[in-house]
């Protein structure tokens, strides 16, 4: 099938799809059992892969079948982290709220804190896994009952190597420790928000920080192997064969500059030694980050989509009769991300950094707080990552946007799609 036939495909309903089939079968045939019982099954779009397709941040989360079969609904903040609600998998991820004419059912496999590994291996076989079936062994359970038509996959950020958490977790960690400890008193051990670990260091991140070119190379190498297990799976399940397939980039929920509001506070810069007023104020935004790491955090972000799109390039080389799409949203959150208007977090596309207490509530001000308040309550980060976890994500707004992406990208029978928020707030779709 051709991609001009797949996107006349994706425009007509249900009953117009069966009677193009049902023509194509009069003049070439009669159509194969397997064609025949693919057309009997409900259209099915299927989301595979990390945090940023699984919903993580945009609220309403579902419960999760675990490795035994058996729905997992919220355990709790105490809760271990491994638990399969943890997943995260949204109501309003973009996977559900996506426009997506002729698709019937909407299946979001993706997870929370998924990497590689987990696309063909129960994610809890690994270190810090959830307990779920690997991905692709789900997938299966979906094509036994449905036609699938569309793969939604966003895969990379977590790696073997590195993992956006811990890459949030330095630039964070190293901003609140400069902000709330003196040069002359660092050796208070005061524990990185979400990995538990002493600070290493006041500075602001680097590029090396983030991620190094080795690094990235690997995970690179990592993610491909993955991607070409999915797309050798799906080629087997399909019966009809007709599948597109999206890989999506990510977005960075911070600026590239920081609101005037977010530069100075009690007449302290982020270059001064303790500036607690202005950690402070950044927390409350939702940034706790030095404006120095804005830069490495871009170019991280710009490297993610790098990999994203070799990938893309690499799958294309192997599988060139399968519909593939690389799917850019590096842009979807321009002038809308966190701490960029002087309102923030209020208007941001991206979910603010947020602790809970015990009870779950999010703390949204640490003002007043000292170095030990501090320490014992980004404590809690290390022994349950949940109470943290979907800080620096994109929030419901964020994922309807990407829902309008991905719609673009499901339209048009195009390979390459960018996706960029206009300063108007509209979601431009773009494709090549």
């Amino acid at each position: 099938m051709t991609r001009s036939t797949r996107s006349l495909r994706r425009r007509v309903s249900v009953l117009g799809a069966l009677a193009l089939a049902g023509l194509t079968g009069m003049v070439a045939g009669a159509p194969s059992s397997s064609s025949a019982s693919a057309s009997a099954l409900p259209t099915a779009a299927v989301a595979m892969g990390d945090s940023f397709i699984s919903g993580e941040g945009a609220g309403a989360y579902q419960a999760v079948p675990n490795t035994a079969g058996v729905p997992q609904g919220d355990p709790g903040f105490s809760a271990v982290n491994s638990n399969a609600f943890f997943c995260h998998r949204s109501a309003n991820a973009s996977i559900q709220v996506a426009n997506l004419n002729g698709i019937s059912a909407r299946f979001n496999l993706a997870c929370s804190g998924g990497q590689p590994h987990d696309m063909a291996n129960p994610s809890a076989a690994r270190a810090s896994g959830r307990d779920v079936a690997a991905q692709i062994d789900q997938l299966r359970s979906v094509a036994q009952t449905h036609d699938i038509d569309l793969v939604l996959i966003g895969l990379g950020s977590n790696n073997s190597t590195f993992t956006f958490g811990s890459a949030a977790a330095e630039c964070a960690g190293r901003f609140i420790s400069d902000a709330w400890i003196g040069w002359w008193e660092f050796w208070v051990p005061l524990a990185s928000w979400w990995e538990g670990e002493p600070v290493p260091s006041e500075d602001p991140c680097t590029d090396n920080d983030l991620a190094t070119a080795a690094e990235l190379a690997a995970a690179t190498d990592e993610t491909a192997a993955a991607v070409a297990q999915i797309l050798t799976v799906l080629d087997e399940i399909d019966a009809d064969g007709q599948h597109r397939i999206v890989l999506q980039d990510y977005t960075n929920p911070l600026p590239p500059e920081f609101d005037d509001k977010f530069y100075k506070e009690d007449r302290r810069t982020d270059t001064r030694d303790k500036f607690r007023a202005l950690g402070a104020e950044r927390y409350a935004g939702g940034c706790p980050a030095h404006r120095a790491s804005l830069g490495p955090a871009h170019r991280f972000s710009a490297n993610l989509g790098t990999m994203v799109e070799d990938v893309f390039g690499r799958m294309s080389t192997q599988f060139p009769g399968d519909d593939l799409a690389y799917l850019n949203v590096q842009q979807a959150f321009d002038g809308a991300r966190l701490c960029e208007q002087s309102n923030s977090p209020s208007g941001a596309l991206a979910t603010p950094v947020r602790v809970t207490n015990a009870s779950g509530a999010y703390i949204t001000s640490i003002s007043g707080y000292d170095k030990f308040d501090i320490n014992d309550l980004f404590d809690d980060c290390q022994a349950y990552f949940q109470r943290c976890q979907e800080s620096w994500h994109p929030n419901a707004a964020g994922h309807a946007v990407l829902g309008q992406c991905l719609a673009g990208a499901w339209a048009t029978s195009n390979d390459r799609i960018t996706c960029a928020r206009q300063s108007n707030g509209a979601i431009l779709v773009t494709s090549s």
